[in-house]
């Protein structure tokens, strides 16, 4: 039986101190670090150390506004926790992450965590960015901080060389300034961009905007918006469109429904159009995710009963109180394939639905999710299938009250 992915504590070294840090949740089972070569690689060059190319580089002062974008885990804002900085995050796992590793870690609560939807620091003067795996997402947060940095700032970028690109690099050069790359070190690279304030920038392309094909049910042709870096932000996807074909229909009396894993919110607006007496709650870990979420719905039902939640699969809903919750859970967490994330989200839903209560789940046919279902429900049934995806349905034992 496959577990949740979290680690358990390890040593991070870094020039910094030695630091004690876990994902999150932590599951001792797992042995996936929080850091990598990338964090340890840009740590180095902050504090001076000489990378692969052999040449002296002086330490940078820290005693400014230090801000950390994209931090996966906690673990650079957790070793520069003594400079106060600023993480800005798109993640819900991330924050509850970094909290945890720092109070691990005995440091003072020095750092400020703000989500990508929120406001960043009005002057920068030490930028310090993971590349995400989304190329959107690292475009619009570029464009969001730009105008607070300044000539003297300092601009280190980080990530492994896979997730390193032209377009990468290109992106850094358009919205901040000349940008040039390290030599590799441990399968890492940094990126070291010279702001230039006269930069005559791009508009930013973010939020995006798209309609619905004609034949996707009750969302027919209808608006979709999209903040960067949400999945399949620029077109509809197979899998949730096979999804769409295949929602359950109106109950016949008010359901509590809850679209979980909601995305930019298509699923959970199309259940509240087929049946407006629906509540719904949408779910999702990015902040990113759920404010689009929340401007489909708005859009498309102004006078529908919704709310619009950020966390965890459904950790801390109400337990019983949900009639449907429907799920297109990630196989993904940044470049690990791991299952952990649909365990969490299918005990959830177990969790939060009331007795007779039904989840239905579409994914690909080969991840086997009809074994997790019978598994966490004792039964399973498919609703729908054809070459590559699947729809499953399983109902919490019991009779609904």
């Amino acid at each position: 039986m496959s577990h949740p992915a979290s680690s358990a504590p390890a040593v991070f070294t870094t020039p910094f101190g030695d630091f004690d840090l876990t994902r999150y949740p932590e599951d001792p089972r797992d042995q996936l670090r929080a850091w990598d070569a990338a964090d340890g690689y840009a740590l180095r060059r902050l504090a001076g150390v000489p990378g692969p190319e052999g040449v002296d580089v002086p330490a940078v002062d820290l005693g400014g506004e230090v801000v950390v974008v994209g931090d996966r885990w906690g673990a650079l804002t957790t070793a520069l926790e003594a400079h106060r900085p600023t993480l800005v995050t798109d993640s819900f796992l991330t924050v509850q992450a970094t909290r945890a590793n720092v109070a691990r870690n005995g440091s003072p609560s020095g750092a400020r965590v703000v989500t990508t939807q929120d406001p960043v620091p009005a002057r920068i003067d030490v930028l310090i960015v993971r590349v995400p795996k989304s190329l959107a997402l690292l475009e619009d947060q570029l464009h969001r901080l730009a105008p607070s940095v300044h000539e003297d700032t300092v601009i280190v970028g980080a990530g492994m060389v896979t997730e390193i690109h032209a377009s990468t690099l290109d992106l850094f050069a358009r919205i901040l300034g000349p940008t040039r790359t390290t030599l590799a070190e441990k399968k890492a690279r940094l990126i070291l961009t010279t702001p230039d304030p006269g930069l005559a920038r791009p508009d930013n392309p973010w939020p995006h905007s798209y309609a619905l094909p004609p034949d996707v049910g009750a969302v027919s042709g209808r608006t979709v918006v999209n903040h960067a870096g949400v999945f399949c932000a620029e077109r509809l996807d197979i899998g949730t469109r096979f999804f769409l074909g295949h929602l359950p229909g109106p109950a016949g009396q008010p359901t509590r429904v809850v679209d979980l894993g909601c995305g930019n919110g298509v699923v959970g607006t199309a259940v509240a159009l087929a049946d407006p007496s629906a509540s719904v709650t949408f779910v999702d870990e990015s902040y990113q995710a759920v404010a689009s979420a929340e401007a489909t719905f708005r859009t498309n039902v102004p006078d529908g009963d919704a709310e619009f939640v950020v966390g965890d699969a459904l950790e801390g809903f109400p337990p019983g109180t949900a009639d449907v919750v429907l799920n297109n859970p990630p196989f993904h967490s940044h470049q690990a394939t791991t299952d952990a994330v649909a365990w969490r989200m299918f005990t959830g839903a177990r969790r939060a639905l009331r007795p007779g209560g039904e989840l239905w789940v579409v994914g690909n046919r080969h991840l086997g999710y009809h074994t997790k279902l019978k598994r966490i429900f004792g039964n399973g049934e498919v609703v729908a299938s054809d070459r590559k995806f699947v729809v499953l349905r399983a109902v919490k034992a019991g009779r609904r009250v």
